[in-house]
């Protein structure tokens, strides 16, 4: 691990435990049937009288921490001397890489949010639309699936974009070189 890593790790460190110290609440109205809506971040170890901690949206908040941490390792590390591509890949996997980074933090700043007379039971619910995280949502709720979806997507197809952007190594072979290959062994045998 190298110095610009070791710091990239002291940040998602930094990051993680101000997400455990102040985690994400919903105020849990008896006016609004029960329904647990935003009320934002709160003091982990503070008293929350009618709130709840938002496990679902914590659990989301921690994971992409933890995407953009692998993302920063990879942007920034190093290779061997004798390898003569630059660190972290080719240019368009960088930038893919970084993309996929800035995805996520704007998915997570501007969440899909519904008004909490709109809520059902539904398998995917309807949103009323993506409102900023510290903007005033007492009377919305936090939609997890869909929101799960969006970071699903992202990392997907941030993850399909890298592979498809590979630099052919040495050791690959193309298709006319395989070719040519088994026309010289089916020579040789042949002999």
């Amino acid at each position: 691990m190298n110095n610009a890593q070791r710091i990239a790790l002291v940040a998602a460190v930094a990051n993680l435990v101000l997400l455990l110290l102040f985690p994400p609440y919903d105020y849990v109205s008896l006016q609004q049937g029960n329904i647990p809506t935003f009320d934002g971040f709160f003091f982990a170890f503070g008293s929350h009288p009618n709130r709840v901690i938002n496990t679902s949206f914590l659990a989301l908040e921690l994971i992409v921490v933890l995407i953009n941490f692998c993302i920063a390792l990879l942007l920034l590390r190093t290779t061997p001397l004798k390898q003569l591509r630059r660190p972290g890949g080719n240019r368009q996997q960088r930038i893919v890489l970084v993309l996929v980074a800035v995805n996520l933090v704007l998915i997570i700043l501007f969440p899909p949010f519904e008004y909490f007379s709109a809520i059902t039971k539904a398998a995917l619910p309807t949103f009323e639309g993506f409102y900023f995280l510290f903007g005033d949502n007492s009377l919305r709720q936090l939609v997890t699936p869909i929101l799960y979806i969006e970071v699903a997507l992202v990392i997907i197809n941030g993850a399909m974009l890298w592979m498809l952007l590979k630099d052919k190594t040495a050791d690959e072979v193309s298709a006319d070189q395989l070719r040519a290959l088994a026309r010289r062994v089916s020579a040789t045998q042949k002999k």
